[in-house]
């Protein structure tokens, strides 16, 4: 019986094709013979949207969303309704990939001025979500505090979303959880090193775990070093089966439950 492993998380236009035989359709073909049947193709800059929302749409198992990564293109400002424009289009199921990055150039904001750009962004992101009625993905890295701040002060309830790649404590889990989000490993659960996220990775409850990718980065045990693709999900989720005690089936069904449930598919 096929598993049918769900990659809530990928960016198909930052694989390098190469690797692939220069063809989209040899990574979708990796990705089915790991058993993995759908996956959402992550925005993060709006000049590359419209190549990817074209894959989205040659694709049936692909799906895409829109959005302007807080570590991409600093100098350039978004509005809601360009969003809204850009999502107008049944392909298109999330907004994002947004949030805080205050790691970014190592902590040097290219605007001088303690990325309250990042902030605006950020909010002008939930604002769409909310609009479009369409979930958010969300990004934070060293901006814990301000990022669940800015979901509640933006109602971010109302558009729900995933905390995608999550590596922060248990706390954060349980208020991103309050506000009705989703939680998504990555890769980085594999680690050796990751056994503060593995403990956040058995609390999270069955009906709010989703698994993905991020590739081409954070490849998983045991690929890890590789280039990582849609495919290597599958290792996500038997990492998973194994830290939480189940068997790899329930993984599968229970991660594709949920991005089915979100994103009303």
């Amino acid at each position: 019986m096929p598993l049918n492993f769900v990659d809530s998380h990928c960016h198909l236009e930052m694989l390098d094709l190469s690797d692939f035989n220069d063809h989209m359709d040899h990574v979708i073909d990796k990705a089915k013979e790991n058993q993995v049947s759908d996956m959402l193709s992550i925005c993060v800059d709006l000049n590359t949207f419209a190549e990817l929302l074209s894959t989205a749409k040659k694709y049936p198992n692909v799906h895409a969303s829109v959005g302007l990564h807080p570590c991409h293109s600093p100098e350039v400002d978004v509005s809601v309704e360009q969003l809204l424009k850009l999502g107008n289009d049944p392909k298109v199921i999330a907004i994002g990939e947004t949030g805080l990055d205050y790691y970014m150039n190592n902590g040097i904001d290219p605007r001088n001025n303690d990325f309250a750009w990042q902030r605006m962004r950020f909010r002008t992101h939930i604002q769409a979500a909310i609009q479009a009625k369409k979930p958010l993905i969300i990004h934070t890295r060293d901006a814990r505090e301000d990022t669940l701040k800015i979901l509640v002060e933006e109602k971010a309830y109302k558009a729900g979303g995933i905390m995608h790649c999550f590596v922060e404590d248990i706390s954060s889990a349980e208020k991103a959880l309050a506000m009705g989000f989703y939680i998504s490993f990555s890769g980085i659960v594999t680690f050796k090193n990751a056994k503060s996220i593995q403990e956040v990775a058995r609390s999270i409850p069955d009906d709010r775990l989703l698994i993905e990718t991020d590739s081409p980065y954070l490849a998983p045990v045991p690929m890890r070093g590789k280039k990582n693709q849609p495919a290597y999900v599958a290792y996500v989720a038997e990492f998973l089966a194994q830290l939480r005690g189940v068997s790899v089936a329930h993984i599968a069904q229970i991660t594709r439950d949920n991005y089915f449930r979100l994103f009303k598919l």
